[in-house]
């Protein structure tokens, strides 16, 4: 074992010995071909003296060509037309696919479109749709109850895509701010209200959309 050692500490010394004046000579051929006299400062470069590049300088120092440029720019978007709209006077359009406000929608006979299948209420990922349905006279099964908590919704569409008869949609509508928490607890009335109110909107815009779906 102690042979074996003393063979490797051999090698390795001898092996630092043979790469030190190899490294060395790299190290000489490189300093040489390149001398110190040789480099040449492409930032080392003598300011022109000439009158209009000191007046330039002087200028660019004390920022007045700053402030002239930046009035110009402004004097330039004066004359132009403005990029932003006096909202709430100015409203920009709206996609088709936008997801505003809940509704619950009729058919043109006034009947409700929601047959209580509860998918929506399945395949919400917040758990903000609340369904009880019971079965009519007929046969024919309604909602009793269908509330949504709005604080918790994340507005992801999965309900209107679930639907099997565009019951509830996610309308054209996003200015619903409140000054209480419970205003967002919407009922079926308040659903249903919602889709009374944006029925045209919102049937253009399945209407707009109904190719891609």
């Amino acid at each position: 074992m102690s042979s074996t050692l003393v063979k490797l500490f051999t090698v390795s010394r001898t092996g630092a010995r043979a790469i030190t004046p190899a490294l060395s000579l790299v190290n000489q051929r490189f300093a040489g071909s390149a001398p110190k006299d040789g480099y040449i400062y492409v930032n080392n470069v003598d300011p022109s003296m000439e009158l209009s590049d000191i007046t330039d300088r002087a200028a660019q120092t004390l920022f007045v060509t700053e402030i002239l440029r930046g009035f110009g720019v402004t004097l330039g978007h004066i004359f132009k037309e403005p990029a932003t709209i006096n909202y709430p006077f100015e409203k920009g359009p709206l996609s088709p696919r936008f997801r505003g406000e809940h509704a619950l929608r009729r058919y043109p006979s006034g009947e409700e479109r929601c047959i209580a299948c509860k998918l929506c209420e399945a395949i919400c990922p917040a758990q903000a749709i609340t369904i009880e349905a019971e079965e009519r006279a007929d046969g024919s099964r309604r909602t009793t109850r269908y509330d949504i908590d709005m604080t918790k919704c994340i507005y992801c569409g999965f309900c209107q895509e679930a639907c099997p008869v565009d019951a509830i949609v996610e309308g054209p509508n996003f200015e619903f701010s409140t000054e209480t928490h419970e205003e967002l607890l919407y009922n079926k009335e308040k659903l249903l209200n919602n889709g009374d109110k944006w029925e045209s909107e919102i049937a253009s815009n399945i209407h707009a959309d109904h190719l891609y779906r």
